[in-house]
């Protein structure tokens, strides 16, 4: 086993691998996850790896301070690595005080970071990109993460890629895109705005979402828990099988931890946006930011 330092998702943890893996499809995954993902030498590493990889039939074992993923042979050198090890550094990830979550930053010029929340298809995207013609700076597609600290939540730089669908070719897989400009640091974060783009919403709105509805809450939790509560990435490589086992990596502590978050959260600036598309969106969001 060699052991290397991990640097992925804004924190770093050593990373024991076997010998002469190839990584090289690892590394192409780096600009799909927050914070990319690269390996750095350590020689000489002292201490137990955060995570371990070995070779052999598809399995997670999470002890108390190692996560153990056995991956078979041809997972182990595909992109799988990247992804399972990008979920398996969720728990320290946590125990730090960050949490991958899925949501969309935007930074308007001068101000401080906003967070889009909304489900797939709700129109988060199409309306971060209009608001970057608008003057505002990237800070994640689909996939962002949120530090708690003692004085609030800051917003880390995300997924630097937006995968968007070309409308002449609408069954085709959406290519990925990279999104210019991009922040280079965390802000942050000033407010949270939960998006619903659709044709059918005849008139665009924002209104103040707080008190936080019980709905609300469970909505939070479930996206603060989602990597941390299972790890579904199919081990045996996108390739293979698309089913399998979800191994936990959660604690009670990390739990706890993110009860105070989502209190952080409800007690921020926290609106539901509707309009009919994402031009109007983004009109509606960049004049009552700059009045407000």
């Amino acid at each position: 086993m060699t052991t290397h330092r991990i640097v992925t998702g804004h924190v770093s943890a050593l990373l024991a691998l076997p010998d002469g893996l190839d990584i090289a499809a690892a590394r192409a995954a780096d600009r799909s996850l927050p914070g990319g993902w690269r390996l750095e030498a350590a020689p000489g590493a002292a201490g137990t790896a955060d995570i371990e990889v070995i070779i052999g039939a598809a399995a997670v074992t999470a002890g108390r301070h190692t996560v153990r993923v056995r991956l078979p042979r041809a997972a182990a050198s595909s992109d799988t690595l990247a992804y399972v090890t990008y979920t398996a550094l969720e728990r320290a990830r946590q125990r730090r005080r960050k949490v991958t979550m899925h949501g969309t930053a935007l930074h308007p010029p001068g101000g401080p970071a906003v967070l889009l929340l909304g489900a797939k298809g709700a129109g988060k995207t199409s309306t971060a990109l209009a608001l970057a013609a608008r003057g505002w700076l990237h800070g994640g597609d689909d996939l962002v993460v949120l530090e708690g600290t003692e004085a609030g939540a800051s917003v880390w730089p995300g997924k630097p890629t937006a995968a968007v669908r070309a409308t002449a070719r609408p069954l085709d897989p959406k290519p990925q895109h990279s999104l210019r400009p991009f922040v280079t640091g965390p802000a942050p974060l000033g407010r949270i705005v939960r998006v619903a783009v659709h044709p059918e919403l005849t008139a665009a709105s924002l209104t103040p979402a707080r008190p936080l509805s019980v709905n609300e809450r469970l909505r939070l939790h479930e996206n603060l828990a989602r990597y941390i509560s299972g790890l579904p990435t199919p081990l045996n490589g996108v390739s293979g099988m698309p089913y399998g086992p979800v191994w936990p990596l959660d604690t009670p502590a990390l739990a706890r931890w993110r009860s105070h978050l989502i209190a952080t959260l409800a007690a921020s600036r926290f609106d539901y946006l509707h309009a009919p598309d994402a031009e109007t969106a983004a009109d509606l969001l960049a004049k009552e930011t700059e009045t407000g």
